[in-house]
């Protein structure tokens, strides 16, 4: 994926706290860095999670996470994190990510995250909200 391909783009630094030894990000965090893109994303879609979680007592659970990795990130360097929505079916979504040098186009990882809408009572999946639905095809024109 090239970074022209994610219409979103969320820009933080590699903290200290989130190094190893040899100041390469321990792979735990990617993980860490995909939630907070994701959280970054339904901001910008003004879909606000922790409300309707709250109201509906649904929420998303992640059943996939892939990653690979094409080069190290760094101690205090500045990531530009692209995402999109590849995939929305009837109680699944799927993210595209890419993690790119700051104001480059050099890919530095790329990773997939598959969540299931579930109901909290039950923890069985349910039916993806329409308004959830709507809001990321007029934001990603699909």
């Amino acid at each position: 994926m090239k970074k022209t391909d994610y219409k979103f783009i969320y820009t933080f630094r590699v903290r200290y706290a989130e190094v190893d030894a040899q100041g390469i990000v321990f792979n735990a965090h990617y993980l860490t860095y995909f939630d907070c893109l994701i959280t970054e994303y339904y901001r910008k879609l003004k879909y606000n999670y922790a409300l309707e979680v709250k109201k509906h007592q649904k929420d998303f659970h992640v059943i996939k996470t892939t990653l690979e990795y094409k080069k190290p990130l760094l101690f205090d360097q500045l990531i530009d994190a692209g995402i999109r929505t590849s995939k929305i079916g009837n109680s699944s979504i799927t993210f595209n990510i890419g993690l790119f040098e700051c104001n480059k186009k050099t890919l530095l990882t790329l990773g997939t995250i598959i969540q299931v809408y579930a109901d909290q009572k039950t923890m069985k999946s349910t039916k993806l909200p329409e308004n959830f639905i709507k809001k990321i095809k007029r934001f990603e024109n699909i």
